[in-house]
């Protein structure tokens, strides 16, 4: 693939645009490169919420006006259901791919169209790119399944069994994108741990993965709440990373000629074990917690068939799983290609306040996963 030719103009192609990993990248990558421009694909039913956030992002800095133009399409059809697929390919110099279903719910059927299908249309793009520069894909640590033990960078298809579809269909994806890699495409790969809100702020957009024990946790007394958990919180870590950690540190690897052909996983390198977790959970929405040790095979049957329990606990079946998860995640790359950037995953308690403070004041203003 030939490299842009100077002085031409640079096309970021993004998918994924207006979710939140891709809102707050946008501004990013277009200031490091000042004569760039992004195209977004956006799917119709989001159009209107990616002009405001365009508005939005012009407002904060005029540098951005004019920068960003909004396309219509489809990532589950062949050409992405742009209008002129070659003459934007043409111009590409980036390709970013951050959509995807981020929902441990997800249906198979939908999870294969988005998130594999969608992976496999946007990389035949990629490929009818001549002035391709880098692809950058954002995968997800669990791509690793429910492998036991060390999950490296190099690592993806080590015979792990999945716990959902979301897993398998990014693992999937993961492996298309790999096999473009191998035969030449110039990417790199970002596996963020489970995202929780910025450490700064708390913001967020959805409240899942450990927000699910906060909601639980703070519809409970002060005096005394239970805190449900299974197998042996101390035998077990829960990696979880906040997005500004995620965002700033893609935003330095990406600029990197050495992150070219590598693999990072975006994950804590000092993770919290469950049990350490659940207390600092307890301290942070101010109760008093009495653990309540259940028995995970029939915790995960019992909110998976009984709705009324689903609701009236607020915890999926799904995330169950992500407690007794039995997987530490390297993250060499991470920390030698961040080394002297500033860049570092902060530690949980120092962050785990800001969380709830933000939850417990927006708490009806979960959006959820864009699909």
């Amino acid at each position: 693939m030939a490299s842009t030719d100077a002085g031409a103009t640079e096309t970021f192609f993004v998918t994924g645009f207006p979710g939140f990993l891709g809102s707050r990248l946008l501004p990013r990558i277009l200031r490091r490169s000042p004569g760039a421009r992004a195209v977004c694909l956006v799917q119709p039913k989001f159009e209107s919420l990616a002009k405001d956030r365009v508005r939005a992002l012009e407002g904060e800095d005029p540098g951005l006006a004019g920068r960003i133009e909004l396309v219509p399409g489809d990532l589950t059809v062949p050409g992405l259901g742009l209008d002129d697929p070659d003459g934007l390919a043409a111009a590409t110099t980036e390709v970013w791919h951050l959509a995807a279903v981020y929902d441990l719910t997800v249906p198979r059927d939908l999870g294969m169209r988005v998130n594999v299908e969608g992976t496999r249309n946007v990389l035949r793009f990629a490929e009818r790119c001549p002035r391709l520069r880098r692809h950058h894909y954002v995968s997800t640590c669990y791509v690793s399944g429910r492998w036991c033990g060390p999950f490296r960078e190099s690592d993806l298809d080590v015979g792990q069994s999945f716990n959902n579809f979301y897993e398998e269909t990014k693992f999937l994806a993961e492996v298309e994108v790999a096999e473009a890699r191998d035969g030449g495409m110039p990417t790199t790969v970002y596996r963020p741990a489970i995202v929780v809100g910025d450490s700064r702020t708390g913001e967020t957009q959805k409240f899942d993965g450990p927000y699910f024990l906060v909601q639980w946790l703070v519809r409970q007394p002060q005096g005394l709440a239970l805190v449900p958990y299974v197998g042996d919180p101390t035998m077990v870590r829960f990696n979880m990373v906040p997005s500004d950690f995620v965002v700033d540190a893609i935003e330095h690897l990406s600029g990197l000629e050495a992150s070219l052909g590598r693999t990072y996983q975006l994950a804590d390198p000092h993770p919290l074990t469950v049990d350490e977790l659940l207390t600092e959970m307890v301290r942070a929405t101010g109760r008093r917690g009495v653990r309540v040790r259940l028995p995970r095979r029939a915790t995960v049957w019992a909110l998976a068939h009984l709705d009324a329990l689903e609701r009236f606990v607020g915890i999926p079946a799904e995330a169950v799983e992500y407690f007794v998860h039995p997987t530490h995640y390297d993250t060499t790359n991470t920390d030698r290609d961040l080394a002297g950037s500033g860049i570092a995953c902060p530690r949980v308690p120092d962050y785990l306040p800001t969380l709830v403070r933000f939850f417990l004041e927006h708490r009806e203003a979960d959006v959820g996963a864009m699909v």
